[in-house]
């Protein structure tokens, strides 16, 4: 991914219920690239236009050993069912692989009942169902 692809990244971002404006997806990006164990891939098809994007990013956690985890996978929905996220998952994987982790962890939201289906087709297997919490911290001024 490219700075210049903020503004579509983030209107993918949106078909999938994660609404961004392109400066906030810039500003998260210039985090996420700053960082040596984290990276955005995007797809393009013939014309150059960005149809899908991968952020794969490495963890490192007490209780298991240091794997990859995708943190968000994203495709046009003109283009899905296209072999687009198929590819990115491979890509992310790849990435994984040439920095010696064994293993790629991916989570879903349960009310998407496309992604477990796609998970299961590219080798991934169930391993844990679980909530998530959150508490918003206030920032100081």
């Amino acid at each position: 991914m490219r700075a210049s692809d903020a503004a579509r990244v983030a209107e993918l971002s949106g078909q999938l219920g994660y609404p961004a404006t392109a400066e906030q997806l810039n500003a998260r990006f210039r985090h996420v690239v700053a960082r040596e164990d984290s990276c955005v891939l995007v797809a393009e098809d013939p014309s150059g236009s960005v149809v899908g994007w991968v952020h794969v990013l490495e963890r490192l956690v007490l209780e298991a050993e240091p794997h990859a985890e995708i943190g968000g996978l994203v495709v046009d929905e003109g283009a899905r069912r296209s072999g687009v996220g198929r590819a990115l998952v491979a890509a992310a994987e790849h990435w994984a692989a040439e920095r010696g982790l064994s293993e790629v962890v991916v989570r879903t939201n349960v009310e998407r009942s496309e992604a477990p289906v796609f998970y299961r087709g590219v080798g991934y297997e169930l391993v844990k169902t679980s909530l998530k919490f959150r508490k918003r911290l206030r920032r100081e001024p």
